[in-house]
């Protein structure tokens, strides 16, 4: 029986999304993915971009289905996916990394997943970026996102209580607190993008 799973959001959302990271990852050589899902926008954009190694992660219990995807393309230039994702324990960041994993990438892509963590979580990943980022790499993030604590739409209103009412934990995140998180992992914003359906593309980019 087949794993794949399937997000309309993520089949209507590639497009606008692949805009943005043509421009910003046109000199790029490998991305790493955090929080692939269901492995759409992997097989999309390592299609589109295929100067690209796209390297796709997410939690464990993901990884068939986003293998199966990937398997199923034959891409040349997806590897299999790592299981990475956020972790509070025994420090802040992202793990665990794979013991012979290639690190130093020089761009990390992730969508819709801000708002699903905890700010905690949220914390740890920005904490564990440094560990896997090269010097100059942009770091390209998709979602809602708030403008000094207030909402951009009545739909993000709602969205986000529905968020809220499933897991008081999660949340759309603030903008200025994501970005001194950035700050904080020498990062440094460079283009914010409005996006279809009230979301945002926001693109940083470490020091060099």
């Amino acid at each position: 029986m087949s794993q794949m799973r399937w997000s309309e959001a993520c089949d209507r959302n590639r497009a606008p999304i692949l805009a943005v990271l043509q421009r910003h990852l046109a000199d790029r050589h490998r991305v790493l993915e955090i929080g692939s899902g269901t492995g759409q926008h992997a097989e999309s954009f390592a299609a589109a971009l295929p100067h690209l190694q796209w390297q796709a992660s997410d939690h464990p219990d993901h990884l068939p289905g986003i293998a199966e995807r990937l398997d199923a393309a034959g891409l040349p230039n997806t590897p299999a996916p790592w299981p990475l994702q956020a972790v509070l324990s025994p420090a802040p960041g992202l793990g665990p990394l794979p013991p012979d994993a290639p690190l130093a990438f020089d761009a990390v892509f992730s969508a819709n997943t801000l708002h699903i963590m905890s700010w905690a979580h949220v914390q740890a990943l920005f904490a564990g970026l440094p560990a896997v980022m090269a010097a100059g790499a942009v770091l390209c993030i998709y979602g809602p996102f708030n403008a000094h604590g207030e909402y951009s739409s009545d739909s993000n209103r709602q969205f986000d209580a529905w968020l809220k009412a499933r897991d008081p934990a999660s949340g759309i995140r603030d903008a200025e607190a994501v970005d001194a998180l950035a700050a904080g992992a020498g990062l440094q914003l460079i283009e914010d993008v409005a996006m279809p359906a009230n979301n945002r593309l926001r693109v940083w980019r470490r020091a060099g």
